[in-house]
């Protein structure tokens, strides 16, 4: 089963006095980088919560966000007295100034509210020793879900990479179907020229010749090994997609590469304006399957 490299998850717990809410969002990255924000002191953990990530993901760029609401104890309860006096005195003077002091008690009233007045007790160090194990629970259920939303991505990305698959061998049959065509088309050319050259010149013409300036175009324009192996790498391609081993993303890269390797080298050599249609076409479709399998973790 192949798993997408984006996907959302989220998960909610509670603990004595606290609860916690952790949400994780995952793009593509050719690497695994996550990164913590939310509740000190947990952005400064990111070691630790980046370990229970690895236990679910191996590639991506993953936002963790811990959210953890605390009921402060009653010795942690602070008011900053000077910054509720400077809000208060600006409050005042501002109502003067503009000629409506009856606002005042209004404005005041919401001045507890303002940024600093209140602050929130602060953690040093680590989280509280009943914090932890609740925190790793929770981000283990918002990876579980994200495991989910990209499993489904994955399921469908499959499904049409598949779908891709069985264009490319169709193209290709059409291609290795094309091939001796091509050689007899070129042999009738090159009779037909040599005959009129032949009667304008007035001279005769070996048989073995006309065959060997064949024999030397067949080996130039020869793509049975290409075609060979890329029949080969649509095979593993095809396998890797339904088995969805694990690593399968950097795996499906390096095949993609190569298919597109052959598929230049198929275009190049082969000569003829049909083959290079279909070139086209292999190319055009791969480009599809490059920007899905970048998806692929």
């Amino acid at each position: 089963m192949l798993f997408s490299m984006t996907g959302f998850g989220e998960a909610r717990g509670t603990g004595p006095g606290f609860a916690v809410g952790i949400e994780v969002r995952s793009v593509n990255n050719r690497h695994l980088k996550v990164t913590v924000r939310g509740t000190d002191p947990y952005p400064l953990l990111e070691p630790e919560l980046e370990k229970v990530v690895r236990r679910f993901v191996r590639r991506g760029t993953l936002l963790v966000h811990v959210q953890v609401d605390r009921q402060p104890k009653p010795g942690e309860l602070r008011l900053n007295t000077a910054a509720l006096r400077t809000y208060l005195e600006q409050l005042r003077a501002a109502c003067q100034e503009a000629g409506t002091p009856e606002l005042l008690p209004h404005l005041a009233a919401g001045a507890l509210a303002l940024p600093g007045v209140t602050p929130e007790p602060g953690l040093s160090g680590g989280p509280p020793e009943d914090e932890w194990p609740v925190v790793e629970r929770t981000l283990e259920q918002a990876l579980q879900r994200l495991d989910a939303a990209r499993k489904e991505e994955g399921r469908a990305m499959a499904n049409e990479l598949l779908l891709h698959h069985r264009h490319l061998t169709d193209q290709l049959a059409l291609i290795r179907q094309h091939l001796p065509a091509v050689m007899a088309e070129y042999r009738g050319r090159l009779l037909e020229r040599v005959r009129q050259a032949v009667a304008e010149a007035g001279v005769t013409l070996e048989p073995e010749h006309l065959t060997r300036e064949v024999a030397l175009f067949a080996d130039r324009t020869d793509v049975a090994e290409e075609t060979s192996r890329l029949a080969a790498h649509l095979d593993s391609f095809a396998e890797l997609v339904r088995t969805g081993a694990e690593g399968a993303g950097r795996r499906l890269e390096f095949v993609v590469q190569e298919i597109g390797r052959e598929t230049n080298t198929l275009g190049s050599k082969a000569g003829d304006v049909t083959v290079s249609r279909y070139v086209v076409e292999l190319k055009a479709t791969l480009e599809k399957i490059r920007e899905l399998v970048q998806n692929v973790e």
